[in-house]
């Protein structure tokens, strides 16, 4: 059995959220930890969502729980080697956040509905039409997947809103990371 893992969250401007994650191979007791863990650090953190490289992972994983509510997990899905085939449905604004941006929030536009395959952490496959808050969470955790971050979408306006608070992510992760330019 695989040991127990925890896991701390990544801050941006770590080099990591820029990469493209890689496909999971393996199936087995340390992807289901992996999942495990991520999960037990997105409700520390009061998030609705988290990608494996918010934890430092260069992995195409992917954790959601639009829910939100404490002690139910009804709605909590885990996705591995996700591919968002379709976005439609109207387009609509929304406030997001990210666990990697703490205390930043922007109005993000994305398309209201996905069609998602992915596997399960067992290895068996998942076809997901889903729509509204859930469809959001995913296309978000999706984009860190890819290397997009809650940044890159911001319109203009958010980003110089919020400059201030990105400068100081960057002198943070500077100072922790002395040998990063």
């Amino acid at each position: 059995m695989a040991e127990k893992l925890e896991f701390s969250l990544v801050r941006y401007p770590d080099p990591i959220l820029r990469r493209v994650a890689r496909p999971v191979t393996s199936f087995d007791a340390e992807l289901k930890a992996t999942v495990e863990a991520m999960f037990e650090l997105m409700y520390r953190s009061n998030g609705v969502g988290l990608a494996a490289p918010q934890v430092g992972l260069d992995l195409r994983i992917l954790v959601l729980d639009p829910g939100g509510a404490p002690g139910d997990h009804s709605q909590a899905a885990a996705l591995v080697n996700p591919v968002i085939l379709d976005r439609n449905g109207e387009p609509s604004s929304y406030e997001e956040g990210c666990l990697s941006f703490p205390e930043i929030y922007a109005e993000i536009v994305r398309p209201d509905r996905c069609k998602v395959k992915a596997q399960a952490v067992d290895g068996s496959p998942i076809l997901w039409e889903i729509e509204g808050f859930p469809s959001r969470i995913v296309q978000h955790e999706f984009d860190h997947l890819e290397g997009v971050l809650l940044v890159d979408r911001m319109s203009p306006a958010d980003r110089m809103r919020h400059k201030i608070a990105l400068e100081n992510l960057k002198a943070r992760y500077r100072k922790a990371h002395p040998a990063a330019r």
